[in-house]
């Protein structure tokens, strides 16, 4: 089976680099020679309109030390500036070819190799058993999913990279496709375990703001596990579950709160907090049969409480 042909990286800027311009020889000194020419000419002219008897020597004194000067720029001082440009620019390529070389190096040597994909596999499938043998430690499956999730990503990024014919392909996708298992179960445990022990302590606690924020933190666990797999039914089923809970924690307290005050004698106070609790019991809009008996008797109570208060003032 032929290998995979491998691109190497790409090196921009080492091919075509950039050379410093350099007008040549012949064109640079006929240009050089121009200007000497004009500048003997216009000196001589201006010199002879002034009554100088000898105005072609000023003139071409100057012209030659023009010329020369051209000469002595050209040779001396552009020359060893681009020459020294040339050998920075050589010395810079040749580090920036051992740099791409060593990534091209680390490139090659960072690859999944069949014998690390079945090690990795195998770590998986001990930490799997063990998790399973503590099965009610929530952070045992954590533990394994979230390793799970790291192969996977290791995985997803090698074969983007591999070759059709490469020998690791078939492995590779053999290992994705068994992960894939563990981490859904893992994680779902984990869910299960975490949420379960949350909703249990918001059922102990007494402070509303505590139960509330207990009930939240196993929302958020299952939203977490939502996140990979939005359509698991049981999955939906708890996150509905744990809302209802939700909202009886905070329609009861209301209603406590609301028989409290009738029992003082603060009618006022006591409708308004029945009237709390209707707001949360129809705040999800959700519909339900034990809603609607409660809302029901929420409302005859209100109504029973404003009779009573009307015949106390009257």
């Amino acid at each position: 089976m032929p290998k995979p042909i491998e691109r190497p990286l790409r090196q921009p800027g080492l091919a075509r680099a950039r050379r410093p311009f350099w007008l040549p020889a012949s064109n640079y000194y006929v240009l050089a020679a121009a200007v000497a020419i004009a500048f003997f000419f216009l000196v001589w002219g201006i010199l002879h309109d002034g009554g100088d008897e000898t105005p072609w020597v000023t003139a071409g004194i100057g012209a030659s030390i023009i010329l020369s000067g051209a000469v002595i720029l050209r040779e001396l001082v552009l020359r060893r500036a681009r020459n020294r440009y040339l050998s920075e620019q050589r010395h810079f390529d040749r580090q920036l070819r051992q740099v791409y070389s060593r990534i091209e190096s680390d490139r090659h040597s960072d690859k999944l190799t069949i014998e690390q994909n079945a090690e990795m596999l195998r770590n998986i499938e001990r930490k799997s058993r063990a998790a399973r043998t503590l099965g009610k430690f929530s952070a045992v499956h954590r533990e394994v999913f979230e390793l799970c999730g790291e192969y996977l990503g290791r995985n997803e990024l090698e074969l983007q990279n591999i070759g059709t014919g490469s020998p690791r392909l078939g492995p590779l996708r053999k290992s994705r496709d068994g992960v894939v298992q563990y981490h859904r179960f893992h994680l779902m445990k984990w869910a299960e375990i975490e949420s379960r022990e949350l909703t249990h302590e918001a059922k102990n606690r007494v402070v509303l703001a505590e139960k509330v924020e207990a009930a939240q933190s196993a929302i958020n666990v299952i939203d977490a596990a939502l996140a990979y797999y939005p359509n698991e039914r049981d999955l939906l089923e708890s996150r509905d579950v744990v809302l209802e809970m939700i909202t009886s924690i905070k329609v009861s307290h209301w209603v406590e709160e609301a028989e409290r005050a009738a029992f003082k004698g603060d009618y006022n106070e006591a409708r308004s907090h029945y009237r709390d609790a209707l707001f949360y019991l129809g705040r999800e809009n959700v519909g339900s049969e034990d809603r609607t008996i409660l809302a029901e008797k929420i409302n005859r109570e209100i109504e029973r409480l404003r009779q009573l208060q009307s015949r106390e003032e009257s």
